[in-house]
């Protein structure tokens, strides 16, 4: 079992949608010249993928976490023991050509590689490693328009999505593409960059920790 779990798309607000197997959606109302008005409304529904069990152990000290309460999950115990990582890898141009084939398939612009989004896509995913979980959250208390904006890059519109426990981007695509909010971010018409980021630790429950973050600039 793998969990693509969240979605979340900035411009004049951030909204997200529940996804994959297990859902927990996320509003967040923000403005891309303040991020620190950004409200926050969660909303568990019932888990059949990974990602469900919010009381499992984390990896990291309670009181260092700033990550609202409900708003990740954490992997039950061994659920991807299973499976083999050892051919897992991100090319991101060619993550970039799968996108833009997409894209064009549906009438839509191509997206290109930007080194800031790639930033931020990197950090979450490092995070969410860290933590062995999945979020749209920091362990910092961020969310996706703060972590953009901390790299320099100044967003008009700026979307994420995250996936865990995926093999290959391939699979991770898949499960992008066939659920509303993460497919829905595949598809903004108003995009035009992107950064794509994979960190793998297989000391976590989760394995791989995917995120991609699209962007369009002021």
């Amino acid at each position: 079992m793998v969990r693509v779990a969240f979605a979340a798309v900035v411009a004049a607000s951030l909204s997200a949608c529940s996804l994959g197997t297990a859902s927990l959606p996320m509003d967040f109302a923000g403005s891309s010249s303040s991020s620190s008005t950004a409200s926050i409304s969660t909303k568990k529904a019932p888990s059949s993928g990974l990602g469900g069990d919010t009381s499992a152990p984390r990896t990291q000290v309670a009181s260092l976490d700033k990550a609202p309460k409900g708003s990740f999950e954490l992997p039950p115990k061994g659920a991807l023991s299973d499976r083999d990582y050892s051919a897992t890898a991100l090319d991101p141009e060619r993550a970039r050509d799968i996108i833009n084939q997409y894209r064009a398939e549906k009438g839509l612009k191509p997206v290109k590689l930007n080194a800031a989004l790639t930033e931020a896509a990197k950090a979450h995913s490092r995070d969410l490693s860290k933590w062995d979980r999945i979020s749209h959250y920091g362990s910092d208390g961020s969310n996706p328009w703060d972590r953009v904006k901390r790299t320099g890059y100044k967003a008009r519109l700026a979307a994420e999505n995250v996936g865990t426990g995926q093999i290959s981007f391939d699979e991770v695509m898949k499960g992008w593409k066939e659920s509303a909010g993460h497919n829905k971010n595949l598809l903004l018409p108003d995009a035009r960059e992107m950064g794509i980021a994979l960190v793998q630790d297989p000391k976590t429950e989760f394995k791989s920790f995917w995120t991609l973050v699209l962007g369009t600039s002021m």
